[in-house]
């Protein structure tokens, strides 16, 4: 067989960006889905701002005037091509790097982002409306699955895979970090059976909105608490979407990069995500809470943004994120 040719920057870069982008439309989807069915009674407002507030995207919000309500909300992150996290938005930006990877990528692969961008590109909106909406967001979360099935059926297995994993997982990592940092403070339980009742019905949406429900169902303990969701989140080497496992994840693609590719530039990656899982899994969950979860996540989230720092230094072209120290909390974007 020949040799494989050396992977481009460019391309190493595009792949990293398409997989980020693309992970962050479904969880977008996921997360509006839910919020549209388990809205807290009497905080509707709350509950749909909180959406703002996990993308860092308060600012932007607050520029176009828009006031925190559901209306607002949903098309911000459904309608306004020009706020840089909305869907149609973060689909423009996976589509521009994949025209960048034709080269390298299945035609069944750009085919589809192709469709799907186009669909989501003319979302009507009348479709964000009632039941509409929900079968809109299964659209989101379906075209985003369905790339991620073509892309693990056809892309072919050398760095660029390494690469394209790499950014999906420092994404989803990243949301749902984001996802219990926001949603904790509104949900840990208080006294009273009614009261908690209706807030493991909110503990069960956030779960839903890591696609986390079934599966936490087949291991939580009788009568689960908050820090059991949280611990089930944040450390189950079980669950796609823990950030434990995708840190362990990572740690292996960083692994194959350095020792079967030979990539030099790894080390300070590898170093950062062996700190990572000692930092998730070296104290139990209930005395990171004790100690302060808003701070322990807070970090989690700035030591994922160095690992992408570390990763685009060390093999793109121009990592400019790493330039702005002002932009670690919040959603990172291509440059």
């Amino acid at each position: 067989m020949m040799r494989e040719a050396p992977l481009l920057a460019r391309y190493a870069e595009s792949l990293f960006w398409m997989a980020r982008y693309l992970e962050r439309v479904e969880n977008l989807g996921r997360l509006i889905d839910v919020t549209q069915s388990f809205e807290t009674p009497g905080r509707e407002t709350e509950s749909w701002f909180a959406l703002v507030r996990i993308n860092a995207d308060e600012e932007g919000f607050a520029r176009r005037g828009l006031a925190p309500g559901a209306e607002q909300v949903k098309q911000f992150y459904l309608l306004d091509h020009a706020n840089p996290t909305s869907v149609p938005a973060s689909l423009e930006s996976a589509r521009t790097n994949a025209r960048t990877l034709r080269p390298l990528i299945s035609t069944e692969m750009w085919m589809q982002l192709n469709m799907f961008h186009r669909e989501m590109s003319n979302i009507a909106p009348a479709a964000l409306q009632g039941d509409r909406l929900s079968r809109l967001c299964a659209r989101i979360k379906e075209g985003v699955q369905a790339h991620t099935g073509i892309t693990e059926g056809t892309f072919f297995r050398d760095e660029g895979w390494c690469f394209y994993q790499l950014g999906r997982l420092i994404e989803r990592a990243d949301q749902t970090t984001r996802l219990i940092d926001i949603r904790y403070h509104l949900l840990v339980p208080q006294a009273g059976e009614e009261r908690r009742v209706a807030e493991l019905t909110q503990w069960f949406s956030v779960l839903r909105a890591a696609a986390g429900y079934h599966a936490f169902r087949r291991v939580a303990p009788p009568g689960f608490t908050p820090a059991d969701v949280v611990s089930f989140l944040l450390t189950d080497l079980a669950f796609p979407r823990s950030v434990a496992l995708c840190v362990e994840q990572m740690e292996w693609l960083l692994g194959q990069l350095r020792g079967r590719y030979k990539l030099r530039g790894t080390v300070p990656a590898l170093e950062r995500t062996e700190e990572l899982r000692a930092a998730l899994l070296g104290r139990p969950v209930e005395r990171v809470i004790h100690d302060g979860l808003h701070q322990f996540l807070d970090g989690v989230q700035r030591d994922l943004i160095l690992l992408a720092a570390e990763i685009g230094t060390a093999f793109f072209r121009d990592w400019r994120p790493l330039a702005e120290p002002a932009a670690a909390m919040q959603s990172q974007s291509q440059g």
